[in-house]
């Protein structure tokens, strides 16, 4: 009898080199994960505030840290970054952009705006 061989059976992502596409398809995926932990921490902030002024004042000073500040931090580049390429793929719905330059051109659009407004809103909430 043959030993078995310990080998994926099929193509697995490590065999691929990463490409800009898959990347930001990628991406897409982990800043929807990304966004529904943000909408939980939304919801228990709201929680907090329905439960008096002792707990919405601690909750708030959690957010006050630096773990909290990253964490808004990232989670406000997932909603911009989702939210651009959620408008990317609703062009790719309406039929455009499907030309191999305009699908790389769209993509780098999409994460420099999700930056940019990053920074805007950064700046503007002071």
């Amino acid at each position: 009898m043959k030993a078995a061989v310990n080998r994926p059976l099929s193509p697995h992502l490590q065999v691929y080199r990463p490409q800009l596409t898959s990347v930001l398809s990628i991406g897409h995926r982990a800043t929807g994960i990304i966004l529904c932990f943000g909408a939980v921490a939304l919801s228990a902030w709201l929680i907090s505030l329905a439960l008096g002024e002792q707990m919405f004042n601690g909750y708030t000073g959690l957010l006050n840290t630096l773990i909290g500040k990253v964490f808004m931090l990232g989670w406000l580049f997932s909603f911009f970054y989702h939210l651009c390429n959620g408008v990317r793929h609703l062009c790719w719905d309406a039929g455009y952009g499907y030309e191999i330059t305009q699908v790389y051109q769209s993509g780098w659009m999409v994460v420099l705006v999700a930056f940019g407004m990053t920074i805007g809103a950064l700046i503007s909430a002071g």
